[in-house]
């Protein structure tokens, strides 16, 4: 599904934020990627969503060498690959319904196609009855779960979660963490981005140990070891 070989990303003048990195994450996995900051966990995702170029070594998704991507491409990539991020990024002025159709409606989506998949994606979350509320009237984790939602709106086989459990209290961070787990059981990739020990221990899968841009650990039923 994802292999990353002797993967590395260099940035004028001297900093090597990834050193010949080599991953490979199967089909269906749940991955939790830990380290401390200055570790390279960012860069990797960036450079998985072609938000940046690696500077050498091959990435290949699902049969597919993006290390040289072209920019009309990107697009293509980016609606296989969700994204949840920790601060949610929702649209103030939309609705829960509108936030999650805007993705659809960049595409050129019709309204047919929009009042079908929307309210499906909700249901998975969890969130039909506030369909048409504001991100405002929201506690947190339904913030976060709309942020799901929207990742989910193309139905992609690989789902990445940017410490998507960073802003939110223990009862909504199990509540994701579930939510995680689940959408990993129906047949999603996911990778999980975090420094959260609670979370990545709860999970009980596989855990993957950045430091100074290598891996240093790659367990398949890992506990945070930092």
């Amino acid at each position: 599904m994802i292999h990353f070989r002797h993967v590395t990303k260099f940035y004028q003048p001297d900093t090597y934020a990834l050193k010949g990195v080599s991953l490979h994450i199967q089909p269906g996995e749940f991955i939790s990627i830990i380290g401390q900051s200055g570790s390279g966990k960012t860069t990797l995702i960036k450079l998985l969503i072609a938000e940046e170029k690696l500077t050498s070594g091959g990435l290949v998704i699902g049969g597919w060498d993006i290390s040289k991507i072209h920019h009309r491409e990107v697009p293509i990539l980016r609606r296989q690959i969700g994204v949840i991020f920790q601060d949610y990024k929702l649209l103030p002025q939309k609705t829960v319904f509108e936030n999650i159709a805007f993705a659809l409606e960049a595409c050129g989506a019709s309204n047919n196609k929009i009042g079908k998949i929307v309210p499906q994606i909700l249901k998975v979350v969890n969130l039909l009855d506030k369909r048409d509320k504001y991100p405002r009237q929201l506690s947190g984790g339904e913030q976060q779960r709309v942020g799901i939602a929207r990742a989910l709106i193309h139905r992609p086989k690989i789902l990445v979660a940017d410490e998507p459990t960073g802003n939110l209290d223990i009862a909504n961070t199990r509540e994701i963490v579930e939510l995680l787990r689940k959408l990993n059981e129906l047949g999603t990739t996911v990778l999980l981005v975090t420094h959260e020990k609670d979370v990545v221990n709860m999970l009980k899968k596989r855990v993957v140990v950045l430091d100074r841009g290598q891996i240093v650990s790659d367990q398949p039923v890992g506990r945070y070891v930092l």
